[in-house]
């Protein structure tokens, strides 16, 4: 009997031993999930042939901060707080971000988080960063790097662009302005703290970003900007904001079309593609296995 209860105590001290280790296991992961790294499907042909449909991408949390929410709020479709912990850095032009998309479905006329709802994108331009599209191509003023993936035949297809499908209006959809994804901007991208001028040209750059900050609506009446029900004539901005866009420029619905993407909607940048896997036939892509995403 003695040896038998002895059995029954090992067998016990041991389930107990691994349950204590399954525990500590699931903590460790769902602390990595939250505050380091995360992973991600590539579900479209955006941001080929950097990321293919069927990539699985490794996503770091760490460099701006991990972001902090009511996620069951979120979920719901409520407006929440975002906060984030201390990072280690910023995030950088040509960086590739994973963000929730800014825009409700079908609308780009105001912000809003789908928490449900991931994009994958180049970042173009930063916060105070002034860019412009000529010829189709990226440029910052100040910045003689390479921006994006310059598509040779993407922007040779432009000068004839309705024959391939290509949507040429661009954000922010002003007549007046008349911005194409050819020929596009100037337009400085908000940096917290910054200063513009409400005039009708501001009016229509950062009417979304503006109605999301205040949780007012602002409008142009009569010559006149009104944010609620006061009449404004500058205004400083409360949050940073990016511009970016999808390597097949051809193929992608980014900053081009709906305008400029909020920081605290981003979760990280992408560093690897940790598994790949074809859609059509299911065979493993061995070659893109632990691939460095630049």
């Amino acid at each position: 009997m003695d040896k038998f209860l002895a059995v029954i105590k090992k067998l016990l001290t041991l389930f107990v031993k691994l349950f204590t280790g399954v525990c500590y296991l699931v903590l460790l992961f769902f602390f990595v999930q939250v505050f380091c790294y995360t992973s991600f499907r590539i579900p479209s042909e955006s941001m080929e042939p950097v990321l293919v449909n069927g990539d699985y991408i490794l996503v770091n949390k760490m460099i701006k901060g991990a972001r902090l929410f009511d996620v069951f709020a979120a979920v719901e479709g409520k407006d929440v707080d975002i906060y984030r912990i201390p990072g280690f850095g910023d995030f950088k032009r040509n960086d590739v971000l994973v963000f929730n998309f800014p825009y409700p479905e079908n609308r780009w006329d105001s912000i809003s988080m789908d928490v449900m709802r991931y994009y994958v994108k180049r970042c173009i331009a930063l916060p105070g960063d002034t860019l412009e599209i000529r010829g189709g191509r990226y440029k910052v003023r100040g910045c003689g790097e390479r921006l994006g993936n310059q598509d040779e035949r993407y922007i040779e297809k432009l000068e004839h662009a309705e024959q391939y499908g290509i949507a040429v209006d661009a954000f922010p959809y002003d007549e007046q302005q008349g911005w194409t994804v050819c020929e596009f901007g100037p337009l400085a991208i908000p940096e917290k703290g910054r200063k513009v001028v409400m005039n009708r040209t501001n009016f229509f750059l950062y009417r979304q970003l503006i109605d999301w900050e205040q949780k007012k609506k602002l409008s142009l009446k009569d010559g006149r900007i009104l944010l609620g029900d006061s009449a404004i004539t500058q205004y400083r901005f409360e949050k940073d904001y990016y511009f970016v866009a999808g390597d097949n420029m051809a193929n992608s619905q980014d900053s081009r079309y709906w305008g400029m993407l909020p920081e605290e909607y981003i979760v990280g940048k992408v560093v690897r593609i940790w598994y790949s896997e074809d859609k059509y036939s299911g065979k493993i892509r061995w070659e893109r296995i632990l691939k460095k995403v630049r």
